[in-house]
């Protein structure tokens, strides 16, 4: 099992005819995913073949999914058309729309996301890699030849420290990997994710990263100490962050103590989970936690 996706979903790719879009469907053929279509309304009618793989591109989201039932798509569109891009998912009733485009407005996230979550869509990102549940299905560009299915729940606000986890535990494996995005407003939650793994049956520990700036760690924490009863290890990125300096992703705003590394430190330990002050240490963490249930 795995949350979110597994080998059954069927995905579109919006933008994949331009050149990140054709990089990642490479890749995500390449790992086993079931891409069925691109979606671009000015190449529509065309296919592109990928290794001898024919993928047929159709003119809009509602098209694709009446020609090939899916129900997933990820989103390789500009910043300037994601608004557009993902209200045409939410309204042809895509059930999961994964928006990879970085430098998205703050104000047309917002407002994308209401719509779809009027419309019943769940929205990972934006400003994200994906999601992954490997041996099953990737979508966006979560390598997957860094790690093997597996036990594991991983949800992150950054991709690269999603990757790193993903190798350090690779001997172990993941159910499936969740990068959410770093953006200040984004679809999926950590509480979401924590949510939908406690309820995998196969998913036996979570882990956790998040970074400097907001409180969506904290919150994190309260929903742990309350709702979850697996183990959660966590890492937090920013330790050495200096002071007073802008890092990172656009989430990333401390003031004052508010929003500190140490402080989701804290809330996180104060809620029982165990946090590396490394994503090596982290990794160690995990592996004491799975020798101590053995």
């Amino acid at each position: 099992m795995a949350i979110h996706l597994t080998k059954e979903s069927k995905i579109l790719v919006q933008g994949m005819t331009g050149g990140e879009g054709m990089k990642h469907t490479r890749r995500m053929l390449a790992a086993g995913t079931n891409v069925v279509g691109g979606v671009n309304p000015r190449k529509a009618g065309r296919t592109v073949d990928f290794h001898d793989r024919p993928v047929p591109v159709f003119g809009s989201v509602a098209e694709g999914m009446d020609a090939t039932g899916a129900d997933v798509t990820v989103v390789f569109v500009p910043p300037a058309f994601t608004k557009a891009a993902v209200t045409e998912a939410a309204d042809a009733g895509i059930g999961l729309a994964v928006v990879i485009t970085e430098g998205v407005p703050v104000h047309d996230s917002v407002a994308f996301l209401a719509h779809a979550r009027k419309r019943g869509t769940r929205v990972v990102g934006p400003n994200c890699p994906g999601l992954i549940s490997p041996g099953q299905s990737g979508a966006g560009i979560i390598p997957a030849d860094i790690t093997k299915p597996g036990r594991i729940g991983l949800v992150s606000k950054s991709g690269t420290l999603t990757y790193q986890l993903m190798y350090e535990l690779r001997d172990i494996g993941f159910s499936t990997c969740v990068g959410i995005g770093g953006d200040p407003v984004v679809g999926t939650t950590h509480i979401d994710c924590l949510a939908a793994f406690e309820d995998d049956p196969d998913t036996d520990l979570i882990v956790l990263i998040g970074e400097i700036g907001g409180d969506a760690e904290e919150r994190a924490a309260a929903y742990i100490r309350d709702h979850v009863t697996k183990p959660v290890v966590g890492y937090i990125a920013g330790f050495t962050a200096p002071e007073g300096r802008t890092m990172g992703h656009a989430g990333a705003i401390v003031s004052g103590s508010s929003g500190t590394a140490r402080a989701k430190q804290q809330a996180l330990e104060a809620a029982g989970v165990r946090v590396g002050r490394t994503p090596t240490e982290t990794a160690r963490q995990v592996l004491a936690v799975l020798d101590a249930r053995a």
